[in-house]
């Protein structure tokens, strides 16, 4: 994260105006004062990133402001200046919290090697706050399969990893696409590097610019502080854009002048910034349609894709069901502290027999959720999964099921060999099975249907959001004037 606003605190006229002139060529913002009062003036107007303080002033000592703005929030680094330096007072300054210590005069070398080290203390104390802030489990992010396709999948990611290539990842909601992000940015040369991570789904439309660029101190309302956006964050590393498809077009054109420019300027700023960042995104749709509906820039689109990778679905590679199933239910014993031996040879058939429409992320949540609710013998039993007959349906499994009561008393339906699935949503009138795509659709229609088109309240219902919604109804060739009713961003 670059240095930007400096303050010089110097009550030597001709030192004070010379480190000036050093800090200006080198394009920071800088302003001066000869006194801890005016130091104190301009920090009470501004933000300011890095502080140079002389030890003696006229009217107190430098370390008394050092050990008064340790106590703030926010606070700039300080750089201590002295032309009476001691071991002693080095060690003092460093102890109340200095950044640096340098002798007067000093040489333009050691004033470049000292701003560079501010640069990156400050990147990695910015980051270090965006990893703080983060939910996400850091656990468990590696991509497990031993079939062809994920073997093929492997090499490929380590055939580009090592490049600066952009990556655009597509593939079905999970299927892992943050996984082989992951595994890109892990075997690149930036793995030491930050990686960070921004879904573009999950942030409201009108935040969502300043997530990606920032903003400065009161660009709207709102904005007491300044913010670096995610693109600044992720400087010398890798960001990952997930589900990029849900960007506005204005969002798109300012990403577009980011991927080909490498520079960007925060919202409310006039200042440009360059990035450099290597640019993964993800998307679950096919891009290629959104840009023939005209809702997604070709140009970007050709920007992004210039090394594809394609995620294959579980249903592509059920070899590797009964080996997930195994990682996970190791994972989730220990998780849960649940002694768990195997799985029962009809268990194991279920899950073989499943479509597994909500791929690798619906199969570990059915295993977490078998290890918590088997038995003392430590089984997973066919009743444990709770595989249900509409999801084994949507997505066109032709295996039967029957009901069967659950170890916890509930009716479970399961698979058997007795009574076929049939669910009219998911088939149409002649008895055949309806597409997924078109099953999605009518399951939308019923929940606006239900909550009298009212979009937000249907969103809810579905656990999307409503800008999620709104692509749907579009893709559906649904006039958003027309069922606007009841609609809020959230």
């Amino acid at each position: 994260m670059p240095i930007e606003k400096i303050i010089v605190l110097e009550d030597e006229l001709i030192v004070r105006k010379n480190l000036e002139q050093l800090l200006r060529q080198r394009r920071y913002d800088v302003a001066s004062t000869g006194t801890i009062a005016g130091a104190h003036e301009l920090m009470a107007k501004d933000t300011f990133d890095l502080i140079f303080v002389d030890v003696r002033l006229p009217d107190g000592e430098g370390t008394d402001l050092l050990r008064e703005l340790q106590s703030r929030p926010e606070k700039p680094l300080v750089v201590m200046v002295t032309g009476f330096g001691s071991v002693e007072s080095a060690v003092e300054c460093m102890r109340n919290g200095a950044f640096d210590y340098m002798l007067k005069p000093f040489s333009n070398d050691q004033l470049e090697v000292t701003l560079k080290k501010a640069d990156n203390f400050n990147q990695l104390l910015k980051v270090n706050e965006y990893f703080n802030r983060a939910e996400e489990e850091e656990s468990g992010y590696e991509l497990l399969g031993q079939s062809p396709v994920m073997e093929n999948l492997r090499q490929l990611i380590r055939k580009v990893a090592r490049t600066q290539a952009t990556v655009l990842i597509a593939g079905e909601s999970g299927t892992g696409k943050e996984l082989v992000a992951r595994a890109l940015y892990r075997q690149s040369p930036r793995a030491n590097a930050p990686f960070i991570k921004l879904n573009c789904a999950a942030v409201p439309e009108n935040l969502i610019e300043s997530e990606f660029f920032g903003h400065e101190k009161g660009a709207f309302t709102g904005a007491l502080t300044k913010r670096e956006g995610r693109f600044e964050l992720a400087h010398n590393g890798t960001i990952l854009l997930d589900e990029i498809s849900e960007i506005s077009p204005q969002v798109q054109a300012k990403l577009l002048r980011v991927l080909q420019e490498r520079e960007l300027e925060r919202v409310g700023g006039n200042r440009t910034i360059k990035v450099d960042v290597r640019v993964i995104a993800t998307t679950n749709r096919k891009l290629e349609e959104s840009v023939e509906r005209k809702e997604f820039r070709q140009d970007l689109f050709f920007r992004l894709n210039v090394v594809p990778i394609q995620v294959p679905p579980l249903r592509d590679r059920r070899e590797d069901v009964p080996f997930l199933a195994q990682q996970f239910m190791q994972r989730f014993a220990r998780k849960h502290g649940v002694r768990v031996r195997g799985l029962t040879d009809d268990c194991q058939a279920a899950l073989k027999a499943h479509n597994w429409p909500g791929n690798v992320r619906e199969l570990q949540n059915v295993i977490e959720r078998a290890v918590i609710l088997c038995g003392d013998g430590g089984l997973l039993e066919t009743e444990h999964l709770g595989l249900t007959a509409v999801a084994a349906s949507a997505a066109g499994n032709t295996a039967p099921v029957s009901a069967k009561p659950s170890s916890a008393g509930a009716t479970t339906n399961t698979p058997s060999a007795s009574v076929p699935v049939s669910s009219s949503a998911a088939t149409s009138p002649a008895g055949d099975l309806v597409s997924l795509a078109e099953l999605e659709k009518r399951h939308i229609f019923a929940a606006l249907e239900k909550t009298n088109q009212n979009r937000t309240h249907a969103a809810k219902l579905l656990g999307i959001s409503i800008r999620t919604l709104r692509n749907k109804l579009t893709e559906y060739g649904v006039n958003a004037k027309e069922e606007s009713g009841g609609e809020t961003e959230e």
